[in-house]
């Protein structure tokens, strides 16, 4: 008899453990949430002001380079070889340092955006963490980019709207 119940046991043990591991997550999207936080079209007209001065800056230096080069052009046929020499060298010098202004042009407003938009993933974070320990999620996944193509509804729960209320 004592054989029979423990063999009965053994057997309901895996329904028991399974109902007790039930896995519960969330999912939303991180970019939707993201741009409705009220801080972030604050942010990005920021970054866009930046943007336009570097964009700017750029211009003014293409268009100084393109009337030195229209210069040497006209000029080319009249300039003795070392001066000719001499305005190619300034060319290429110049070609240089524009390339290397737009390389750190990108580097820069790279930097700014990561500096800007930091504070705005901490709190989306910061909010994750809460829903997720409310809601006693072993996850949260993020739906952006067909990351996840399939989401059970009874086993997941859409958090897209939860998410943005509690970043208002």
């Amino acid at each position: 008899m004592k054989k029979l119940l423990f063999l009965w046991l053994l057997c309901l043990c895996p329904f028991v453990v399974q109902a007790q591991t039930t896995v519960k997550y969330g999912y939303f999207s991180y970019q939707a949430a993201f741009t409705s936080m009220p801080s972030y079209a604050i942010a990005k007209r920021k970054l866009d002001d930046l943007k336009l001065k570097y964009d700017a800056e750029m211009r003014r230096v293409e268009d100084e380079f393109n009337k030195k080069y229209e210069q040497f052009l006209e000029g080319q046929r009249d300039f003795a070889p070392s001066i000719l020499r001499k305005r190619q060298a300034e060319l290429k010098e110049l070609i240089e340092k524009n390339l290397a202004f737009k390389d750190e042009a990108k580097r820069l407003l790279k930097e700014a955006e990561q500096e800007t938009y930091a504070p705005l993933r901490a709190k989306l974070a910061e909010v994750l963490r809460g829903i997720g320990d409310a809601r006693g999620y072993l996850f949260i996944l993020n739906t952006d980019n067909d990351n996840l193509p399939y989401v059970n509804p009874a086993m997941g729960e859409d958090i897209n709207a939860l998410v943005k209320e509690s970043l208002q």
